[in-house]
């Protein structure tokens, strides 16, 4: 996993060593993601599928897209789209991917790079991968994440953070164990780039053979760990935990996750999607690419879709930003 990374993880920030009257909170929920298709037929894991929305709030939907060694001429994309009421936000942790929406705005990223959609009103979107990647085909393998909006924010114009990856907030663990990137929120003090609309976390690890993570978290967040690749265990009960699977937490300070000694010859580390963030709590009428509070917002935005409203599909491909290039 190429992603964002140090040649020496000793020169960064290290977490606090917790204390005995920490309170560790325990995994309520561990789940297996079903495999299945998306877009134009690339390969999704479906990972907070089976999960109560009650648990998930104020995330509602998050996809592992690949891993995949696509040859060429295979690569795939999603046809446009639209959007209303809801933020997508898309980690490309392998491969190169294209943006582009119905008002102009747009980009590329790859490894380690995130887009940060807010699609607020409502837009239409289209993601695939450059005719380049088409061509030559290539490792593709990210995630996209669906977080809510609270009621005040769902019609708000819609706007984009461009997140580079080397612009993530790096540190390890005390022992040097593990490499966190926090791409939002904060932990221990250090906060990652990405402006949130309601407080949330989120953070990819990477935890050596044998390492041990112990991650404070604040009390009033949810919190759940989706492991991308690798084996080890989850919880201070060291429970089992390994690729494709979610673990939901109950309450408490901080999260405990240790690597296996042993990893498959093709996953070297355990590597973690860390989510976690301040319940909405308000209601949530979810269709398809629409999530609003209420079943009557909800009609009104097919309409509003139907009716063109929510932008039409440019003549001409817009432009982009370069991946790991300067935004515009």
């Amino acid at each position: 996993m190429p992603a964002i990374t140090v040649d020496d993880v000793l020169v960064l920030p290290r977490l606090p060593r917790l204390d005995e009257t920490t309170s560790y909170r325990p995994v309520r929920r561990l789940t297996t993601a079903p495999s299945g298709y998306e877009g134009e037929g690339f390969p999704v894991r479906r990972a907070f599928a089976g999960v109560p929305m009650s648990d998930l709030d104020p995330f509602i939907h998050l996809d592992q897209m690949g891993e995949v060694d696509y040859a060429p001429g295979e690569p795939k994309g999603t046809p446009w789209h639209p959007h209303r009421g809801f933020e997508t936000v898309t980690y490309m942790i392998d491969g190169i991917m294209d943006h582009q929406d119905s008002q102009g705005g747009g980009g590329t990223i790859t490894d380690g790079d995130t887009q940060w959609m807010t699609a607020g009103s409502g837009l239409l979107h289209i993601e695939a991968p450059p005719e380049h990647l088409v061509a030559s085909g290539g490792l593709f393998h990210g995630l996209q994440l669906w977080v809510n909006l609270p009621r005040v924010a769902k019609m708000m114009p819609p706007r984009y953070q461009d997140i580079r990856g080397r612009e993530s907030a790096l540190l390890t663990t005390p022992d040097g164990g593990a490499l966190i990137r926090i791409i939002a929120g904060e932990i221990a003090g250090h906060r990652g780039p990405g402006s949130t609309h309601t407080p949330i976390t989120i953070a990819h690890v990477t935890l050596e053979p044998g390492a041990e993570l112990d991650l404070p978290w604040r009390a009033d967040f949810n919190a759940l760990v989706y492991a991308l690749s690798g084996r080890g265990t989850v919880g201070t009960d060291r429970r089992p935990f390994q690729g494709g699977q979610l673990a939901v937490h109950g309450p408490g300070d901080a999260l405990r996750v240790t690597a296996a000694g042993r990893q498959d010859g093709n996953t070297p580390a355990l590597d973690l999607y860390i989510m976690g963030g301040q319940p909405i709590r308000e209601p949530v009428a979810h269709y398809g690419p629409f999530v609003m509070n209420t079943r009557a917002e909800l009609m009104q935005a097919f309409e509003d879709f139907q009716a063109g409203k929510l932008g039409v599909v440019p003549a001409q491909r817009l432009p982009h930003t370069g991946g790991q290039g300067d935004r515009p």
